[in-house]
């Protein structure tokens, strides 16, 4: 074997460290750089944004409506005129998704030319199809309101639109069960 290949087998077995002060800086690196790496989590950690003292987090309002359900049932008295959303209100919740922009061919609130053949049939067909649902609108164009809103929504629409009927009259009162 010659000298030279006997020198290249020996530093293969050796490691990047070679001398005493790399040793030295190697084995500081290696202590201080996962504490500092641990000081810094921690901190960072401890730091996240909590609620303090004196801010309405942890008023019991707060704290009761980050806990409550996601829905909720909502009890309707059908006798309650007061309670019935009147014709513009449906109009806004509801019929103003299709009828503002004209989607799904639509009449557009306040189109004279495209309601009038549609006025001509009577606030009673409108009213069937707004209940039933007709063409691309589905039954009460996809809304939860009663016959009688949907008939006040309809009056609204039909009335934009250059008719002159009257506003529905409220349901009369359920007949009480005790005769």
């Amino acid at each position: 074997m010659s000298a030279s290949h006997d020198h290249d087998h020996d530093d293969a077995h050796t490691g990047p460290i070679k001398t005493p002060k790399q040793l030295a800086w190697a084995v500081f690196f290696a202590f201080v750089v996962p504490i500092i790496l641990i000081i810094l989590l921690a901190n960072y950690v401890t730091t996240s944004s909590k609620p303090a003292a004196g801010t309405g987090a942890l008023e019991g309002e707060a704290v009761a409506a980050r806990i409550a359900p996601v829905g909720h049932v909502e009890v309707k008295d059908a006798n309650d005129t007061a309670a019935m959303k009147t014709g513009e209100q449906v109009y806004q919740a509801q019929c103003a998704a299709c009828h503002a922009s004209g989607a799904a061919g639509a009449p557009k609130l306040g189109d004279a030319a495209a309601w009038g053949p549609r006025i001509k049939t009577g606030v009673d067909a409108l009213l069937t199809s707004a209940l039933k649902g007709k063409g691309a609108m589905g039954a009460q164009g996809g809304g939860d309101f009663s016959d009688f809103e949907i008939n006040r929504a309809v009056v609204y629409l039909a009335n934009q639109g250059g008719a002159k009927f009257d506003e529905p009259k409220a349901p009369a009162p359920a007949a009480s069960a005790a005769n």
